[in-house]
């Protein structure tokens, strides 16, 4: 089992970046594979981004493709996801997921994820 907690969210400018941080706690970091998700006002969840165990394999969504970049510490217990040139359309809640087991062809789902954190506020406006 373990604990997530999101950080590194708030009001951003349009053309700046932004890390937000998911800190784990409770059990071996290495041992689960990490999702970032997000909830835009009046829309569903939707997938973000995924990263496996070891750090090396990743997997994004359309929409963000070539300006996110998830990546993790294992050492700090803590998985990241930033980006450049933020954009109004980024702004949403943005959620931390994991679990030890996700199938490659189920990274992007939500229900392949056990654990899950508060969320972080991303609002891009200037």
């Amino acid at each position: 089992q373990v604990q997530l907690l999101e950080s590194g969210g708030g009001l951003v400018q349009p053309g700046g970046s932004l890390r937000l941080s998911c800190a784990g706690s409770g059990d071996a970091f290495n041992n689960y594979n990490m999702a970032w998700f997000r909830r835009a006002p009046g829309k569903e969840r939707e997938f973000v981004a995924a990263i496996r165990r070891g750090g090396v394999m990743t997997t994004y969504a359309d929409s963000v493709k070539g300006r996110f970049t998830i990546s993790r510490d294992n050492a700090k217990k803590t998985a990241y996801l930033q980006w450049n040139s933020l954009r109004p359309e980024d702004t949403a809640v943005y959620f931390c997921a994991a679990d030890r087991t996700v199938r490659l062809q189920l990274s992007r789902a939500e229900a392949a994820y056990t654990y899950w954190g508060q969320g972080t506020q991303v609002t891009v406006s200037s």
